[in-house]
């Protein structure tokens, strides 16, 4: 009896290594040379060491189609199981590039479908790890129906547990859709593509020719398309920036936020603060030093940081308390609003929202972007979105204008009238339709009209002080109870906390209804 004990837990080991080994050393050393981890090796990087549970690590393909019968690899091109990182529960899968190219079937979807499944009847963040040439011909409609399964899920988990995707290699044709439905993306340097079709095909079809890099590597995705959230230098970069990302957000919509630790004091004076927004409303200034100034400890994760450059998103926390930052950067096309910033702003608020993280916004933005590259592509469509995602967002919101904030762009920044829950300024802050000299040219062209020279510039000049001194600045909004409050740019840091403590337990009831009809 003994010896068929042995047997069998021989058997197990053997067939334990035999799935570890993927598609073989061979394949394995391949890999390495690409610069990429193996599969098991991402996963092991990623989580908490000795967290990992697999699932499924014997599972096989059951397709007898040109010859596929006569090649199996235990677990059958992926991983899955469960993990932790820094203690946080997560359930993870990762393809596997050495068996049959990380390609899907039938049996590789359904593994994938079963620990999505699994996150979210748990309620815990799926993270993907994606290194696949795409479907298994061999298998045809198998592999393109599993796909499709792992849409739905996506769908289904969207605004439920977060989803993160790791583009690791290749992410192909219809692979690509899964990644685009999750909430982040991570791209590698130099050792990942996404694309819908490759580079021959669009030789082919179109005739351009185009390198995969070019075509659908990290810099184009996360400086030019935007479908990459973060551009990571190498796979062990990337893997830092997703545990950094996980302490900012929840393991569900069920979950209350878990405070940040931090030892930076809330009481303490933004004294750098008083000279960042420069007396002349047409110098440029960096937004990002009045966000690392206020928030704990300088720390700011940004996301997206190398596309649509003139608004910034990130996460950060104030006293312990996570909060999503959206800012106008004056230094980037004078902070205007055009469609690439709408889109991105719109989407960070959205996740923001279905998280119950709330949201500060800073703005300095003198309107939207004119001219026909922008009216032809949308600006007006595309714009809504921003307007929209503020509109709808039921967690505190907190608005401060720095300095400008002009026309139709400052209804849609987190404006008391969309209903942000508290709205500030600094004594700097501009809010009116336009700029005063803009403003002048229109109100006053009569009186302007005929006048030449010193006494055009003389009368120019008094009526645009005119003007300044009575509508650029916030205390005309605050008259009204536009702004709550006008503050100094030191105390910014303590007057935010204290807002967001109080608003901490925010509940707004909404009207029934399915959903709304955002624009798309």
């Amino acid at each position: 009896m003994s010896d068929i004990l042995e047997q069998k837990r021989n058997l197990l080991v053997e067939l334990r290594t035999q799935a570890e080994q993927g598609g073989g050393p061979a394949r394995i050393e391949k890999q390495h040379a690409q610069g990429k981890f193996t599969a098991r090796e991402r996963i092991n990087r990623l989580i908490d060491p000795g967290t990992f549970i697999e699932f499924d690590r014997f599972v096989t393909h059951r397709c007898t189609d040109f010859g596929m019968e006569k090649t199996k690899y235990l677990g059958d091109g992926v991983i899955t199981g469960i993990g932790e990182i820094s203690g946080q529960k997560i359930a993870i899968f990762s393809q596997d590039f050495t068996c049959w190219g990380g390609a899907l079937g039938a049996a590789h979807a359904k593994k994938i479908c079963k620990i999505m499944d699994f996150a979210l009847e748990n309620r815990i963040p799926i993270i993907g790890i994606n290194d696949s040439g795409g479907a298994r011909i061999q298998e045809g409609v198998d592999a393109l129906g599993g796909y499709a399964e792992i849409f739905y899920r996506n769908v289904k988990a969207s605004g439920v547990i977060p989803q993160i995707s790791l583009i690791m290699g290749p992410c192909a044709g219809g692979a690509v859709y899964s990644p685009a439905i999750t909430d982040f993306i991570f791209m590698v340097d130099k050792t990942s593509y996404m694309f819908v079709t490759g580079p021959d095909v669009i030789k082919t079809v179109t005739h351009e020719e185009v390198t995969k890099e070019e075509l659908g590597g990290a810099t184009t995705h996360s400086e030019t398309s935007g479908v990459a959230n973060f551009k990571c230098r190498d796979e062990d970069d990337c893997f830092e920036r997703v545990r950094e990302l996980l302490a900012y957000i929840p393991a569900s919509n069920y979950r209350a936020q878990t405070p940040k630790f931090t030892s930076d004091p809330i009481y303490r004076d933004n004294t750098k603060l008083k000279t960042v927004v420069p007396a002349n409303p047409k110098k440029p200034y960096d937004m990002k030093e009045i966000i690392l100034d206020i928030v704990d400890d300088s720390h700011f994760l940004e996301v997206h940081q190398d596309y649509a450059k003139n608004i910034i998103v990130g996460f950060a926390s104030i006293g312990g308390i996570k909060i999503g930052v959206i800012a106008n950067q004056p230094a980037i096309l004078a902070g205007v609003l055009d469609i690439d910033a709408s889109v991105k702003a719109a989407r960070f608020i959205r996740f923001c929202d279905a998280f119950d993280i709330p949201i500060v916004t800073l703005v300095d933005v003198p309107g939207f972007l004119p001219g026909t590259v922008q009216e032809y592509g949308g600006i007006i469509k595309h714009g809504s979105k921003l307007l929209y995602a503020y509109a709808e967002a039921t967690v505190p919101t907190i608005t401060l204008i720095t300095r400008k904030s002009y026309g139709g762009a400052y209804d849609v920044m987190a404006s008391k009238h969309i209903r942000a829950d508290v709205n500030l300024a600094y004594p700097t802050a501009e809010i009116a339709v336009m700029g005063a000299d803009g403003a002048v040219n229109i109100i006053f062209r009569n009186e302007l009209k005929g006048l030449e020279g010193k006494a055009y510039d003389e009368k120019k000049a008094e009526l645009v002080a005119n003007y300044e001194e009575r509508f650029n600045n916030p205390y005309r909004a605050a008259e009204l109870g536009y702004i709550d409050a006008v503050i100094l740019p030191e105390e910014t840091r303590q007057r935010l906390f204290e807002y967001l403590k109080v608003l901490k337990d925010k509940k707004v009831e909404l009207p029934k209804r399915k959903h709304g009809n955002i624009q798309l």
